[in-house]
């Protein structure tokens, strides 16, 4: 068996994003989106639960066997550190460790719509950054939250599970909780938030209905709350917080959203045409006073059109960024296709450009 030391190790050596051990499979590593499964022997159970306990700490062994998983942060070497998640499966272990990139990347670097430069100003208000597991969410977060360290004099509090960048003071004062060690819940973190004088909230993760209402309710008294959810597009965002609410409360949550939601950012990494790795791709809403209407009056499925002609609001559709990046030569048109939400408007953005091309 291969220590886990070395397998951590080689995921930097090789620029890869994720290890992956499973009982009965060889350990693979997750190369620009693609697993690849190493040259070593398949791991038995024992190898895997020798495995866990070798990078993880009893508490966590102990929350594994009782929860059947558990999330922590591993700093490895002092130079590194990674997200790791164990959990059960077929009555034995599985591991994923992630990468967490040790230096921040700016705006630019990752490809932010240029309105989010604005959007992270503002005073307050619900922005949420949504996409599939390992589509860049907190590496986006990350950046933003940077920016308004480095250049607002405002007190950031966030709340993580694990933490996964770790800012420095700056120009504002930024403390970090994480989930599990510093507070038990997301829900109890927000219930004190506002006791420690916040201008910034960011929510890792907006998890349950309690987490959903917290947040919107901080956005509601006057702080700029940043989170996340595990959904693709705007209009898919609005109904799944309404949807997580008893019918009962879904009309005071469509009025809460429609006054506090200032933008929805939906992110997807796509693999690169030209050179190997990725690229993101972004969908950008901004709360117009048209878009909240469509959130008061429960007509979300009318959202995308409103992307789609609100770029003179800096609004960006996943179709036209797409489309822009596959015209610059970074992104196949088969990709452009297959990740589309509309592939009609794709393919009809695709034929727009043609002329342009060949010209």
């Amino acid at each position: 068996m291969t220590p886990v030391e070395d397998l951590l190790r080689l995921v930097l050596e090789e620029g890869s994003s994720d290890l992956h051990i499973s009982a009965g499979a060889p350990p693979s590593i997750r190369l620009d989106g693609q697993i690849v499964k190493l040259n070593l022997p398949a791991w038995s159970a024992a190898d895997a639960e020798e495995g866990a306990r070798s990078i993880a700490k009893d508490q966590h062994i102990k929350k594994l066997y009782e929860d059947g998983g558990v999330d922590f942060a591993l700093t490895f070497r002092d130079d590194a550190r990674f997200r790791v998640s164990l959990f059960l499966q077929k009555g034995s272990i599985g591991i994923v460790a992630r990468l967490i990139p040790k230096r921040i990347l700016s705006m630019e670097e990752i490809g932010l719509p240029a309105a989010m430069h604005e959007l992270i100003h503002i005073p307050r208000g619900l922005v949420l950054v949504t996409g599939p597991t390992g589509s860049g969410k907190s590496t986006s977060l990350a950046s933003m939250i940077n920016v308004i360290n480095e250049r607002s004099r405002l007190h950031v509090v966030t709340i993580e599970d694990p933490i996964e960048y770790y800012h420095e003071h700056k120009q504002g004062i930024v403390n970090q909780r994480e989930v599990g060690v510093d507070v038990p819940t997301f829900s109890e973190a927000l219930k004190r938030v506002l006791r420690q004088d916040p201008d910034v909230i960011l929510v890792g993760e907006m998890r349950d209905l309690e987490t959903m209402e917290a947040a919107i309710t901080a956005a509601e008294t006057g702080h700029l709350v940043f989170s996340t959810l595990h959904t693709t597009g705007a209009a898919r965002t609005v109904d799944r917080i309404i949807d997580a609410f008893p019918t009962t409360q879904q009309e005071q949550v469509r009025i809460q959203l429609a006054s506090n939601l200032k933008a929805v950012l939906s992110q997807l990494l796509i693999p690169r045409a030209d050179n190997p790795g990725r690229v993101a791709t972004f969908e950008l809403m901004i709360n117009t006073p048209s878009i909240s209407a469509l959130i008061r009056e429960n007509k979300t499925f009318r959202i995308g059109n409103d992307i789609h002609t609100g770029s003179k609001f800096g609004m960006v559709s996943l179709e036209s960024h797409m489309v822009d990046l596959h015209h610059r030569g970074l992104i196949s048109q088969a990709d452009v296709l297959a990740r589309a939400q509309d592939t009609v408007v794709a393919q009809q953005l695709l034929r727009m450009r043609e002329p342009q091309a060949a010209a």
